[in-house]
């Protein structure tokens, strides 16, 4: 609940108001979840104790390669979701799930193969980040909503738990440190530039155009190119910041120089930035990873043409860091994968 929400909740239950603070900060800003353990009376541990949804850490590998760490946690209702925590110079960034599954369709996407199972409450989200803190004694400093699932398809939750984390009984993270990615929900992007919260905002592009885009994201056959880009302005006028475009690098398939003169013409008037991801290829997805040079050649053609363009750095390779491959290999009867 939001603090408003447990001011009325209190009220209406009988007890004083400033009951309602004492919980929201004993859950967000201690990050606690043994609420018999509180000061607070018998009778409020029991009603808000009965009502707990949270996300407890299943298993956690660490990388050998770089200091990932991967997380799967189970849910109340024994579903899983993954996150990965990722340590740079600037601090921590913990990429989290929104939704158990995805509906998306997203062709070279682990998460979406299952489909959707069903949408993540606030709190399920909330424990990922603070168990995960917990358990290192750490402070992230910065969420990237980008595991499982698609954040503006659980819109109304994803907003809420933005709010709580962001509030200063509450982790009292900036919004400018929050990214949500999104393939392209162009309704959505509107709803969220309305909000009037800085949020960074990330589109998984992977393609200049639409033919090759609607081959590998089934959305943009609702919400082609130029209404997502026409989307992309308005929030970028909106909220003065500007867009992230995720463009995964697929060997023969957009990854040619033409492709990167297309990009660019596409990309003309927005306030931007090029983050360029070799393809991580799945099972069902097995087409070709771009070689180094062909990589190289490719932001080299955009800067040329004065984009910002960086290439991911690769991180927790060998612990199925990219979102949904551990939890199906979980759920695959592999579990002695969290062993």
């Amino acid at each position: 609940m939001a603090l408003a929400e447990l001011q009325e909740w209190t009220q209406q239950n009988g007890y004083p108001k400033f009951r309602a603070k004492q919980i929201y900060t004993f859950f967000n800003k201690n990050q606690r979840i043994d609420i018999e353990n509180s000061n607070l009376s018998k009778d409020i541990i029991e009603a808000v104790g009965s009502d707990l949804d949270i996300a407890e850490i299943e298993c956690e590998f660490s990388s050998k390669l770089d200091s990932t760490k991967k997380y799967l946690f189970k849910l109340n209702d024994g579903n899983l979701v993954e996150g990965v925590l990722m340590k740079y110079k600037h601090g921590y960034s913990q990429c989290i799930s929104t939704q158990v599954g995805c509906r998306m369709g997203c062709v070279f996407c682990a998460s979406t193969k299952a489909g959707l199972i069903r949408n993540l409450a606030p709190a399920e989200m909330l424990r990922q980040v603070y168990s995960v803190e917990n358990k290192l004694g750490i402070r992230v400093s910065n969420i990237i909503l980008m595991g499982s699932g698609e954040p503006l398809d659980n819109y109304e939750n994803v907003i809420k738990f933005l709010k709580i984390f962001h509030s200063e009984e509450g982790h009292n993270m900036s919004y400018r440190n929050m990214t949500i990615s999104t393939c392209g929900v162009v309704d959505r992007i509107y709803d969220l530039a309305k909000e009037n919260l800085p949020i960074t905002l990330a589109i998984s592009l992977h393609s200049p155009n639409d033919e090759t885009r609607s081959k590998v994201l089934p959305i943009n056959r609702k919400y082609n190119l130029d209404k997502l880009i026409e989307a992309c302005k308005y929030y970028s006028e909106e909220t003065k910041s500007r867009i992230t475009f995720e463009y995964t690098l697929i060997s023969g398939e957009n990854s040619s120089l033409s492709d990167a003169e297309e990009l660019f013409d596409l990309l003309k008037g927005l306030k931007y930035h090029i983050n360029l991801i070799p393809l991580n290829s799945i099972e069902e997805y097995q087409k070709g990873r771009p070689s180094i040079e062909e990589i190289e050649k490719f932001k080299s053609k955009l800067i040329s043409y004065g984009a910002e363009v960086t290439v991911r750095r690769e991180l927790g390779k060998d612990i199925s860091a990219s979102c949904g491959q551990l939890r199906r290999k979980y759920e695959g009867g592999i579990n002695e994968v969290c062993s």
